[in-house]
C-alpha cells in the first residue's frame, strides 16, 4: 500500500485484474520495464481474444497516432467481445499544438465503457502540465500504474523462485552480488537468470558461476576498481580499468562512474563522522543494502584526505579530457595511480 494506507495506481492495477474487473483508462510508466511488460500483457490478455485480435486490438505510436484516428478506434463497438482495448506508445500529449490537445481532451474525458485505453510510456516520460488544466484534468481519470525498481528484498526473493522453477537454490548474498553487477534491472536479470541456471552444474548457483557466466555493468566494475584502490593496488585497479575500456565505455562514462562513486564514499565518510550509519547512506543516495553497504567499508579505508581530494582529482581529469590535454586512457589511468597511491600512504 502507498504512504498513509491509499491505493497507489500499481495495487489498483493488479487487484482490478485479480477481479477482473479493468476500467477504462491506464497509464504505464516507471523504469522497470520488465514488469509494466508483464502488466501490459496481463491486461491485454484479459480484454482481448487472439481469434479477434485483429478487430478488438488497437495500436499507435507519435507516427501513426491522430486524434480522427484515435476517436475512431475508441467508440468502435467490440466485435464478439465486451471489451476493446487502445494501446498508445510514447506520445506526450502535453506537447502538442493546442488544437489537438483539446481533441485529445475531449477523447480522454469520455472513454465509452467497452473500451480500455492504455497509454505507455519507455522512451518519453510521463510528466503532466498541470498548467494545461483541461488536458490535465482528463488525465488524471486514468489510473497510473508507476513500474519502479523493486527492493533488493523484493528482487532477491523474484530472482530465487525464477532459480527454483529451473531446479536450483541461490541464497541471500548471492541474490545481492547478482542484482549488484546487473544493473538491478528484472528485464537484465531475467537473461542472466536463464544463462545461469543453464551453465551452473551444482544445484546452487555460486559467485564462481556468477562470474564465469555474467557480464558486469560499468558501475559494477567502478566497485571493484575503488575496492582494489581502498586496498592501494594499482595493478589490480588498472585491470580493472583496462575491463572497462575493453568493453566500450567512453573514457567520460568511466570517469563520471569513479566520480560519483567517489561522492558517495564522501557522503558515507561524512554519515560515519556524524555519528550515523548505512540507512541513511541508502535514503541520501539512492543505493540497495549491497552497495551501500560495499560503499561504508570503502569510507571507513580510505583516508579522509584522499576523500576530500579526489573530488578535485576527478574535475581535473574531466577538464584535461575534454580539452585533449593528453589520451583520456592514460589520463584514466593517471587519475586511478593518483587514488590508489594516497590510499596507500594514507
Amino acid at each position: 500500500m502507498a504512504r498513509g494506507g491509499a491505493e497507489s495506481g500499481y495495487e489498483r492495477l493488479k487487484r482490478e485484474l485479480r477481479e477482473k474487473k479493468l476500467g477504462s483508462f491506464y497509464i504505464f510508466t516507471g523504469e522497470e520495464t520488465y514488469l509494466r511488460d508483464y502488466y501490459l500483457s496481463l491486461v491485454c490478455r484479459q480484454l482481448v481474444d487472439e481469434a479477434t485480435e485483429e478487430f478488438n486490438f488497437h495500436r499507435f505510436t507519435s507516427e501513426t497516432l491522430t486524434p480522427q484516428a484515435l476517436a475512431d478506434s475508441v467508440e468502435a463497438l467490440p466485435m464478439m467481445a465486451q471489451r476493446s482495448m487502445v494501446q498508445v506508445d510514447d506520445v506526450d500529449f502535453f506537447k502538442l499544438p493546442e488544437a489537438q490537445r483539446e481533441q485529445y481532451t475531449a477523447i480522454f474525458s469520455d472513454i465509452p465503457d467497452y473500451c480500455t485505453v492504455a497509454l505507455v510510456y519507455e522512451t518519453v516520460a510521463y510528466k503532466p502540465d498541470r498548467r494545461l488544466k483541461k488536458l490535465a484534468a482528463a488525465m488524471e481519470k486514468a489510473v497510473v500504474a508507476e513500474f519502479c525498481r523493486q527492493s533488493e528484498r523484493e528482487l532477491a526473493d523474484w530472482i530465487s523462485r525464477h532459480f527454483r522453477k529451473s531446479g536450483k537454490s541461490i541464497s541471500y548474498p548471492m541474490c545481492q552480488y547478482l542484482i549488484q553487477i546487473t544493473g538491478g534491472t528484472m528485464t537484465a536479470l531475467r537473461t542472466e537468470i536463464g544463462k545461469l541456471a543453464s551453465y551452473a552444474e551444482g544445484g546452487e548457483i555460486t559467485k564462481a558461476d556468477i562470474d564465469a557466466v555474467v557480464e558486469p555493468v560499468l558501475d559494477a566494475v567502478v566497485f571493484d576498481l575503488t575496492d582494489a584502490i581502498a586496498a592501494g593496488n594499482y595493478a589490480l585497479a588498472v585491470r580493472k580499468l583496462e575491463t572497462l575500456l575493453q568493453m566500450q565505455e567512453e573514457p567520460l562514462n568511466i570517469l563520471g562512474a569513479i566520480s560519483a562513486q567517489m561522492r558517495r564514499i564522501l557522503t558515507a565518510k561524512t554519515l560515519l563522522s556524524g555519528g550515523k550509519g548505512m540507512a541513511e547512506l541508502m535514503q541520501l543516495c539512492a543505493l540497495k543494502e549491497y552497495p551501500a553497504r560495499k560503499t561504508m567499508e570503502f569510507a571507513r579505508k580510505l583516508p579522509q584526505e584522499l576523500c576530500d581530494k579526489a573530488a578535485l582529482w576527478c574535475l581535473d581529469t574531466d577538464w584535461k579530457i575534454k580539452n585533449s590535454y593528453d589520451d583520456p586512457r592514460r589520463l584514466l589511468e593517471l587519475l586511478v595511480l593518483q587514488l590508489a597511491q594516497e590510499a596507500k600512504h594514507g
